[in-house]
């Protein structure tokens, strides 16, 4: 099932990671949000998350405060009490932790965790009301604690730790990496006026903690055989009007195989705010339009057209366009492989540029196909560059300026 999400070509890289999120097993609906515990398991403290609203099918997870790792939890709740075992079976045979609850007078818990040895340890949980974040905390825990408390409560227990700094097309970086997931991503410590620099800085900081949320969500949901995930994050183009970051994602979350991916980040330099590649380039009829996920913005649009008619738009008007012109600035890499040539990579598909990634580069704006499995080492040419020239004379929705 990941498989197909992560994938797919009819969904852009990055729905497939926001689709990462929802299916860990504490998945539930947003009109019945988790009870969220914290408490002891023997003497260590940890934070607790149940999804009863299925008695015979209750599911969680939780970490303790010390090392912040998910553990899963699934069971069955009858009456008051409830019994849950730690832990996805991966069919090797062997004994998991049984967790044993009976509800308290004040909504919490109390039992016994049983090991595979037979020791056992006390717990007592307590349910936990997460105020929100103050105007001081960290860029984009607010949304994050809007999604999910127990994701909110984790990340304070995640302090970043300053990296190298660097300079870049003349801007000053200062990274910064959460040691825990080994996750990095800088800000722009000088080139931009303090305000403007401090909007682009929350958008990456904010993307940040994302990418440590999901880094936790893939490693819970491959659990069962063992995950892994992994980036490489590239500074593109920085500029008076750009800020353009690649963000290459190597992931094993459980699915039939490992997979990777580019989910850039785009920001108009001048507001701080994501670009989309309809508020750079333009190709169809009438104004540009965007396709906005509602499930996993705050910000929702109400002019934004459903995923059905961007899906039309980029199928049946942009990716033909984009073939056309690579085909005229990229001849050699568009070149049609021969019959003898059967399993050479042929970019001549308007369908694997339906959803490209897509970053700004000095040169031009590149595009990064998706092919399907069996050819998935075509993927990042390095060639697929549109240049400018060619961009300018589509405008989109956001008058960027663009270099020359």
């Amino acid at each position: 099932m990941l498989e197909g999400l992560f994938r797919s070509a009819s969904k852009p890289l990055t729905q497939a990671f926001l689709v990462l999120c929802s299916l860990s097993p504490f998945a539930v609906h947003a009109s019945e949000p988790p009870h969220l515990y914290t408490g002891t398991l023997d003497k260590m403290p940890i934070v607790l998350e149940l999804d009863l609203k299925d008695p015979m099918e209750v599911s969680g997870r939780y970490f303790y405060e010390k090392y912040h790792a998910d553990l899963a939890l699934g069971g069955v709740l009858k009456g008051e009490d409830l019994t849950l075992t730690e832990g996805l079976d991966d069919d090797s045979g062997k004994v998991l932790p049984e967790i044993k609850l009976h509800q308290t007078a004040q909504a919490g818990w109390q039992g016994d965790w049983k090991g595979p040895d037979g020791k056992t340890l006390k717990i007592e949980l307590t349910e936990k009301q997460v105020p929100p974040p103050t105007e001081t905390a960290e860029a984009g825990w607010q949304t994050i604690y809007t999604k999910s408390a127990y994701d909110y409560l984790r990340l304070q227990f995640l302090p970043l730790q300053p990296g190298r700094v660097q300079t870049f097309m003349g801007y000053t970086l200062q990274w910064w990496t959460e040691p825990e997931s080994k996750l990095s991503l800088f800000e722009i410590t000088a080139g931009y006026p303090p305000e403007q620099g401090a909007r682009i800085n929350q958008q990456l900081r904010a993307r940040l903690w994302d990418e440590v949320v999901s880094y936790h969500a893939c490693l819970l949901q491959g659990s069962r055989f063992g995950a892994d995930f992994q980036q490489t994050i590239t500074p593109e183009l920085l500029s008076p009007t750009i800020v353009s970051v690649s963000i290459f994602t190597s992931y094993d979350c459980g699915g039939a195989h490992p997979d990777f991916g580019d989910t850039p980040l785009n920001l108009d330099a001048s507001t701080g705010k994501p670009l989309s590649l309809e508020d750079v380039l333009w190709v169809g009829e009438g104004k540009p339009f965007h396709y906005e996920d509602h499930e996993s913005s705050d910000d929702q649009d109400p002019a934004a057209v459903s995923f059905d008619t961007f899906s039309e738009y980029r199928s049946t008007q942009f990716s033909p366009w984009l073939v056309s012109q690579l085909q005229k600035f990229a001849p050699d890499g568009m070149k049609k492989p021969t019959a003898e040539d059967e399993d050479t990579c042929d970019f001549n598909d308007p369908e694997i540029w339906d959803f490209p990634a897509w970053y700004f580069k000095p040169t031009g704006l590149y595009f990064g196909p998706s092919f399907a499995r069996v050819m998935r080492a075509c993927e990042s040419p390095d060639w697929s560059v549109l240049p400018y020239s060619a961009v300018v004379a589509h405008p989109g929705a956001v008058a960027v300026e663009l270099p020359k």
